[in-house]
């Protein structure tokens, strides 16, 4: 399965960005390999609008499954939900630790967007 985890630096030893649309990189994880890929997502730091629907898209067409954030905004959350996507919201630590953390089930899959828009 393929994670995607917002982050602050391009590996797994990052840590967690607790903003998604405006997260520095977004690190693609292969679950079974912890093989990754990074999406780098520095257009959206200072996008005045519309930086959670950019880098929802963006990770929808990287194949991921799931999401591990650390909040995740109404119109990037409708945007994943509608390309199939989990979002487990309060992930914290390194990209690794995010990742075990949801694997061994302690990162529920949220029902709703966490802040408001444009966090």
């Amino acid at each position: 399965m393929k994670i995607a985890v917002s982050a602050t630096g391009k590996d797994l030893e990052a840590e967690v960005d607790p903003r998604f649309g405006r997260a520095r990189h977004i690190v693609i994880v292969d679950s079974q390999t912890l093989s990754f890929e990074i999406i780098d997502n520095s257009q959206n730091l200072n996008a005045l609008k519309g930086a959670g629907i950019q880098t929802a898209s963006a990770v929808a067409g990287s194949g991921a499954e799931v999401l591990l954030t650390g909040h995740c905004g109404p119109n990037a959350f409708k945007v994943l939900k509608a390309a199939g996507i989990l979002v487990a919201n309060n992930a914290m630590g390194t990209v690794r630790e995010a990742v075990a953390s949801y694997l061994a089930g302690k990162l529920p899959v949220a029902d709703e967007p966490d802040v408001e828009g444009q966090w």
